[in-house]
């Protein structure tokens, strides 16, 4: 009698290695990403106020259609932010649309860093840093 069988394992596929940007390349992801922006930040405050609505407390076929817009609106906000991860940076604030692309600096990893209603990458941070650590893109010095 033969052994149990067991399905063969699909083949791992190794994760996507980290996207490094160099200043040049992300400030041309711009236009793309200030659009994703932008409607990740006005998505984030109509899903804002749809849940204002649920905690006044409505009732019955209003609650429903609020609660069935919400859903509709995070899906579409989870999906901005899967569109922002293709294209390699990552969504750190959905209020003011604070997104980093990583770079480099003297041979370490840095986090370029652009909020929404900035034309380009003005400033960069230390990984561990965030937002509050930013300096001018002058003091970059890119490359290893």
């Amino acid at each position: 009698m033969p052994g149990p069988q067991f399905a063969t394992p699909q083949p791992v596929h190794p994760s996507k290695p980290r996207q490094r940007f160099t200043l040049e390349q992300a400030n041309k992801t711009l236009p793309l990403v200030k659009r994703i922006v932008q409607d990740v930040v006005n998505s984030h405050e109509h899903a804002a106020e749809l849940q204002a609505k649920l905690a006044a407390g409505l009732t019955g076929k209003d609650m429903q259609a609020v609660q069935t817009d919400l859903e509709g609106t995070l899906e579409h906000l989870q999906g901005y932010v899967d569109e922002l991860a293709g294209i390699g940076c990552e969504l750190k604030d959905y209020a003011t649309g604070l997104v980093d692309f990583v770079g480099r600096h003297q041979g370490r990893d840095v986090c370029l860093c652009w909020k929404l209603g900035e034309e380009t990458i003005g400033y960069w941070h230390e990984v561990k840093a965030g937002f509050a650590g930013r300096q001018p893109v002058a003091s970059l010095v890119e490359g290893e």
